[in-house]
């Protein structure tokens, strides 16, 4: 019971920040952290340094992960029906 009320208790200070540190961006996208220092040295998650520590905006990290969104079923089927109708795709 006391490790579910502290998971909770880290949860909501977790929700409460702007400006996340590694150990909270592990958290938050359920990467491990090797794997966070590997995007950050390859420049492919937005991230800040400063003395040596890896900083993330909150916001830039949520926008990182709703890239590459994949269509439903439905949006395929509704651009295949506007491709044929009008030869565009859009």
């Amino acid at each position: 019971m006391e490790d579910k009320l502290n998971q909770i208790l880290v949860y909501s200070l977790l929700a409460a920040k702007s400006v996340l540190t590694l150990d909270d961006v592990a958290l938050l996208t359920g990467l491990s952290k090797s794997h966070l220092y590997r995007l950050t040295c390859n420049h492919e998650i937005p991230h800040y340094k400063r003395a040596k520590m890896l900083y993330f905006d909150r916001a830039e990290i949520e926008a990182w992960m709703k890239q590459n969104r994949v269509a439903t079923r439905q949006e395929i089927e509704q651009q295949a029906i506007n491709y044929m109708i009008t030869g565009k795709r859009k």
